[in-house]
């Protein structure tokens, strides 16, 4: 009697154990969960150049005269605007009681679709292209003691022409970056950064601008690089191409103005006429100060008569790089030329996750006049 007791007692404590570590091991069991994937899409902004056949600017041209494709798929104008005027909203915004004028195709009465949260409002498109913010980088290298006092000049009468542009920022460089004035519409203290600059070392030409694109690409509206340069590169550790990348995805316009010393290495004149062109600006090869000052007076009226159109991508399944193609409708425009970038690659920089939704942002774009959608965009 005793064994029959005892072996109930034992099987008993076995089942428990085993139990137990049945719902252990089911615990332990990673829970599958399908995550639903939110990406923040920005307005792609394009400063666009239109000369005709003689290398005059092509003015007062409207929306309609202008053609926007990304890998071949077309896309629909949301603003515009030429030169320093005031850019247009062509996407209407909703009304006061819930209109949805002008809103996406999958927004409902509220304003918020499937896969739209908010919808872009005046305000919002206005803070995007609003102005100009022109980032000007001088070479202060070992390359600028002769011409040295005449480049400050032409630098410093550039920053006084500039009128259309809301704000300006001066650094210059050699081996490092020397931010001598911040982004600010103080033109005086943009001045006495360009008047207590020094000669020095070497050039890091392409480790500076990288840094500078990066500043750049913090801000909304139009962003420019002016690159004062009397040299090739002999310091960088960053390749030419990476930063003409970046320029390009993060929307903005590089131009050089170089002397003919560094026109000297065709190495260099090559590298800068690639990444100029790739951004939608100009290189420009002084062979005098004199032509200095006529390359910064172009740049000047090259930013005049800009037109700056933006525009939400369409669905696109294209993760990596995306080409923008930019043409001219009408007989009347078929000689004319265009420049502007020829593409950009989405720059996720911020990734979150919780237990069911990752979040991916654009890279050094804010998140201003954006919406949810099915893809990642910049400005």
């Amino acid at each position: 009697m005793l064994k029959k007791i005892y072996c109930l007692v034992v099987c008993g404590c076995l089942g428990f154990y085993l139990s137990v570590g049945e719902g252990a091991t089911a615990q332990q069991e990673p829970v599958q969960v399908d995550p639903h994937i939110h990406v923040v899409v920005e307005l792609v902004q394009l400063n666009v150049a239109v000369t005709d056949s003689r290398g005059n600017y092509v003015t007062g041209l409207q929306p309609g005269d202008f053609k926007v494709s990304e890998d071949g798929i077309p896309q629909k104008i949301a603003t515009f605007g030429e030169g320093n005027e005031p850019t247009r909203k062509l996407l209407e915004t909703l009304e006061a009681k819930g209109g949805t004028k002008g809103a996406p195709a999958d927004a409902d009465k509220s304003g918020v679709g499937q896969n739209a949260s908010t919808l872009v409002t005046g305000a919002d498109l206005s803070s995007v292209v609003a102005g100009a913010n022109v980032f000007v980088l001088f070479d202060t290298s070992n390359y600028m003691y002769r011409g040295f006092v005449y480049a400050q000049d032409s630098i410093s009468d550039f920053i006084r022409s500039l009128d259309g542009a809301d704000r300006i920022a001066f650094y210059s460089y050699s081996r490092d970056l020397s931010r001598g004035a911040r982004l600010t519409a103080d033109r005086p203290q943009v001045l006495r950064g360009v008047r207590t600059t020094v000669a020095g070392d070497d050039a890091a030409l392409y480790n500076c601008l990288l840094l500078t694109v990066k500043d750049a690409a913090q801000y909304t509206g139009r962003k420019v690089i002016v690159v004062f340069s009397n040299g090739p590169d002999n310091a960088s550790v960053v390749p030419p191409e990476d930063v003409a990348e970046l320029a390009q995805s993060t929307g903005i316009a590089i131009y050089m103005v170089c002397t003919r010393q560094a026109q000297l290495e065709p190495i260099s004149t090559a590298v800068f006429e690639r990444m100029t062109a790739a951004t939608g600006g100009k290189a420009y090869f002084a062979k005098s100060w004199k032509d200095e000052e006529r390359a910064f007076a172009s740049i000047r009226d090259d930013l005049a008569h800009l037109y700056t159109l933006s525009y939400y991508p369409q669905p696109n399944p294209n993760r990596g790089w995306r080409s923008i193609n930019v043409n001219l409708s009408g007989d009347r425009l078929k000689k004319c030329h265009v420049r502007t970038r020829n593409g950009y690659r989405l720059q996720p920089s911020r990734f979150t996750k919780t237990d069911t939704v990752s979040e991916v942002r654009p890279q050094n774009s804010p998140q201003v006049g954006s919406k949810n959608h099915s893809e990642s965009s910049t400005q």
